[in-house]
């Protein structure tokens, strides 16, 4: 079964459940949007989360778990980055790099974020007038540059 193959069906299942992606993180003890990764095949199905997983999407196959379970190729269709949510974000740090990057090193030194241990949640909140705001929060360990000894 190729990647796309599964990422349909295990999302037909998820449509069918009726639950949404924080009913089924809050269930699994996940991030929302590790969820979606996991479902999408960019994230791997791990056991504890499978026995959880697949008392909530009912009708997972052992042929979706067994594809569920192999480590991913993490990939992306280039032409995500023209949705506009997604291009938004892209532009977003395009715009707030350099700020973004003056506060870490002032704040941490030389280093990067980790993309490995890394935690991403999406969340609705209402701002002071009442309107529909996005808070992403993007949670990675320091990663510090080491100084390349013999």
């Amino acid at each position: 079964m190729d990647k796309k193959e599964v990422v349909a069906k295990v999302l037909a299942l998820k449509e069918k459940s009726g639950k949404t992606y924080d009913e089924l993180a809050d269930a699994l003890g996940l991030c929302n949007v590790y969820v979606a990764q996991i479902l999408r095949r960019q994230a791997q199905l791990k056991k504890g989360t499978e026995e959880k997983l697949v008392k909530l999407l009912p009708g997972l196959t052992e042929d979706l778990l067994k594809e569920m379970r192999k480590p991913p190729v993490r990939s992306f269709d280039p032409a995500i980055l023209q949705e506009p949510h997604v291009y938004r974000m892209t532009e977003v740090c395009a715009h707030y790099g350099d700020g973004i990057l003056a506060i870490i090193q002032e704040q941490f030194g030389d280093g990067i974020m980790s993309a490995i241990d890394f935690r991403f949640t999406i969340h609705k909140t209402k701002g002071s007038q009442g309107e529909d705001r996005v808070v992403m929060t993007w949670n990675g360990k320091f990663l510090p540059h080491i100084e390349q000894t013999k």
